[in-house]
């Protein structure tokens, strides 16, 4: 090899390299500097920042392993769908199940997805990428992911950075509106827990039923949901410790792993970095924020029909993202009132909102594909 050949093999890398791969650089930096010190979702933006890093150093989803990961994980929807199974196993659905009105709330916390398919129509963008887009309003990454790669595989990236990026900021997204949407006579509202006692074939039999009903109702939703249900009939059985467990750790962190390393690897400084990224971002906040308010508005007509027996804290937590949004508005009622506990209802609430998200995705591919065909 002559001194122009070696010269040619060492600079590959450098005429490749633009100002956009530095700029989508120092967006994989921040990422990994938001999960480090900020520890905003680590499990998730360290691996996706850092696959951000490789995307624009020449190891983008288009080649090498990275492709392999891509195809094997996102393609075939396999990562969303293992996530589901921990996810599934970390569920305790008695408090749902001991108050089912809360599962009103976890379908006002959808709202934000419809709303925002109808704003991204408006603005230009085609049915199905709307939709995809709307899916962020989920506030569940896998969801996210499951269907925009079936409708907008195309915007996968901004559209599952979105989602997992607002998942981790929503200590800092929902407390605002919280206080500005609530009174502080609602946040101190105390809310009873005295819940019916839930039998362990009623949990058992839960998980079996709504996979049937969620298969023959809204069959495009029935491959996340029966995930998520086999996770939770694994919890509940009793019989396979084993498998719970490794489910709850083992699985759903391999998972999310490579699914953060996928994302990251479609995040090139030439597909993220265009005004289309923008509009996603901006889109998906807009979602999470009509998202919280729908269900802080149900929450305040709650209180209302019962009297005041019903905090407006927890329609906040009718999104998905679970345990973070249950936690959150447990932890605003007790700065309110230290001795005002209101959790069990706030992951009632939430639990609703991890069924929700999953029946909207499929609500919203059955609308989609009913509409083109």
């Amino acid at each position: 090899m002559d001194f122009t050949q070696l010269f040619t093999e060492l600079s590959k890398g450098f005429v490749s390299f633009t100002y956009l791969n530095a700029i989508m650089i120092l967006v994989s930096l921040v990422l990994i500097y938001l999960a480090i010190w900020k520890e905003y979702e680590p499990v998730l933006l360290l691996p996706i920042g850092f696959g951000c890093l490789l995307a624009n150093l020449g190891m983008s989803n288009e080649i090498g392993f990275m492709k392999v990961i891509y195809d094997a994980g996102i393609k075939t929807e396999l990562f969303p769908l293992l996530i589901f199974i921990g996810v599934g196993a970390m569920i305790d659905f008695s408090p749902l199940l001991s108050q089912p009105s809360l599962v009103l709330l976890g379908a006002a916390g959808q709202f934000g997805i419809y709303f925002t398919l109808l704003l991204a129509i408006v603005l230009g963008f085609p049915l199905k990428e709307a939709a995809a887009i709307g899916s962020i309003g989920a506030i569940d990454g896998p969801t996210a992911i499951f269907v925009g790669e079936r409708l907008a595989p195309n915007l996968i990236a901004p559209i599952a950075v979105a989602a997992y990026s607002y998942m981790s900021l929503i200590p800092i997204i929902q407390p605002p509106i919280m206080k500005l949407m609530t009174t502080r006579k609602e946040r101190l509202i105390r809310m009873e827990y005295s819940p019916k006692p839930v039998s362990r074939l009623t949990l058992v039999l839960f998980p079996i039923i709504v996979t049937l009903l969620v298969a023959l109702v809204a069959p495009d939703a029935a491959p996340l949901m029966a995930a998520l249900m086999l996770g939770n009939l694994l919890r509940e059985a009793l019989v396979v410790d084993r498998l719970s467990k490794m489910s709850q750790n083992e699985l759903i962190n391999i998972a999310t792993l490579f699914l953060g390393l996928a994302i990251g690897s479609t995040m090139t400084g030439q597909n993220f970095l265009n005004l289309s990224t923008l509009k996603i971002l901006a889109l998906g906040m807009l979602a999470f924020i009509v998202d919280t308010i729908a269900g802080l508005l149900f929450g305040k007509l709650m209180a209302v029909i019962t009297r005041g027996k019903v905090n407006p804290l927890v329609g906040a937590c009718g999104i998905s993202a679970f345990p973070m949004a249950g936690r959150l508005s447990a932890k605003m009622a007790l700065e309110e009132d230290p001795s005002n506990f209101i959790l069990m209802h706030a992951m009632g609430s939430n639990t609703a909102g991890q069924l929700g998200s999953v029946i909207a995705g499929g609500v919203l591919l059955a609308l989609v594909y009913g509409f083109i065909h």
